[in-house]
């Protein structure tokens, strides 16, 4: 089990390499950990990493600093958590990311274990593919990435659509993998394996794939605050201490934790948690929450930046959303930005309405000169 890869997706099994040490990302099934495997997961992440949980766009977590001698100690622990999978292939094509207001028995938690079940009989899709179970009342993963997606139509009945694409396949009640499967197989058999991804796939569906129907218009996302399921909080960058986490469970009692792919938990049964920790929040609103940065120098070997203490300060006084990022990779968020920051030796290059991969307004700027730019000083 200690193998370790670099990759686009790290896993448990298949950790990555980082500036900081080993990331092992863990992907709870359902995107639901029960209490005891959150505290478990949150002492593991004491015990053999940095001490910082990662919360994940796709509602996974990530245990990052794990030191090589480390790794196996780790895995052996997440494994009686039951925290792994049964091997590296089973963990990359458990990419699912689920509705996370679903309910035990509602359609988003029956296909979704369904398709868990059923992965061996999917063909072999390119690593960083994925699937949105979306079968509330309406979508609302629509901004999250996906490659196929079941979601709500606007007559009510469930529809399979593919990324990229305005409308999809009405879906039989019970067969709703079926189609998923017969799709993704699809895609192998016709050519979509060289595009990588379903959107940039510009082969015609098959006749069957899109007969019109269309989704059901989006919901709201999860906000930090009260919902109906429990308290939700949200992380600046996605990052939790996992001591703070550990405190917030046990104040809380909750009973078991849900991820979210928007940098926010829910306390699963919790009315309240008591004050929150530096970074987190349970009102809605926080400038940090509108920020994306990546781990930036010197945890990330391809930065050569330090990001989010820029961000904090930058947070408050900028518009929209706000994205820095230690390289032109743009990890931490892969939309365009209203304001972008992006490292290059040493410095930061400035756009707006822009990925940090795009030609940039202003070259060669330090953070003194960002923040000054903005007003920050």
């Amino acid at each position: 089990m200690s193998g370790v890869v670099k990759g686009w997706c790290p896993g448990a099994l298949r950790p990555m390499e980082s500036g900081d040490g080993l990331v092992v990302r863990v992907r709870p099934r359902l995107a639901r950990l029960s209490r005891v495997q959150a505290l478990g997961l949150a002492e593991a992440a004491q015990a053999h990493g940095a001490g910082v949980i990662d919360l994940t766009s796709r509602a996974n977590l990530q245990i990052r600093g794990v030191q090589p001698a480390d790794l196996a100690p780790l895995q052996q622990r997440l494994d009686r958590l039951g925290l792994l999978d049964a091997d590296p292939d089973t963990e990359s094509r458990r990419n699912i990311l689920i509705a996370p207001d679903w309910q035990p028995g509602d359609d988003s938690a029956r296909i979704a274990l369904d398709l868990t079940l059923r992965l061996a009989e999917l063909p072999p899709l390119p690593a960083k593919m994925g699937f949105a179970v979306d079968a509330g009342p309406a979508p609302v993963l629509t901004q999250d990435s996906a490659d196929f997606r079941i979601e709500r139509g606007t007559d009510g009945a469930l529809i399979l659509r593919a990324e990229g694409r305005a409308t999809g396949c009405t879906l039989i009640h019970g067969a709703e993998v079926d189609a998923l499967i017969a799709l993704a197989r699809w895609f192998v058999d016709s050519g979509g394996v060289q595009a990588r991804r379903m959107a940039r796939h510009s082969a015609s569906l098959p006749d069957w794939a899109d007969t019109g129907a269309r989704p059901a218009p989006p919901r709201a996302a999860i906000q930090p605050g009260m919902t109906p399921a429990g308290l939700a909080i949200g992380a600046a960058f996605g990052q939790i201490e996992a001591g703070a986490l550990a405190r917030l469970i046990e104040v809380s009692r909750c009973q078991a934790l849900r991820i979210t792919p928007w940098r926010i938990v829910v306390l699963d049964g919790a009315a309240g948690a008591g004050p929150m920790p530096p970074g987190l929040f349970d009102t809605p609103g926080a400038p940090a929450m509108r920020a994306d940065a990546c781990a930036g120098a010197p945890f990330c070997p391809h930065a050569s930046v330090g990001t989010r203490g820029l961000a904090l300060a930058l947070a408050p006084h900028v518009q929209g959303r706000l994205h820095v990022s230690g390289c032109a990779k743009g990890c931490a968020r892969a939309r365009p930005a209203d304001v972008v920051l992006t490292g290059r030796s040493g410095a930061f290059d400035l756009a707006f309405d822009a990925r940090p991969c795009d030609p940039p307004v202003h070259a060669g700027l330090s953070p003194a000169e960002v923040l000054a730019h903005f007003g920050a000083v």
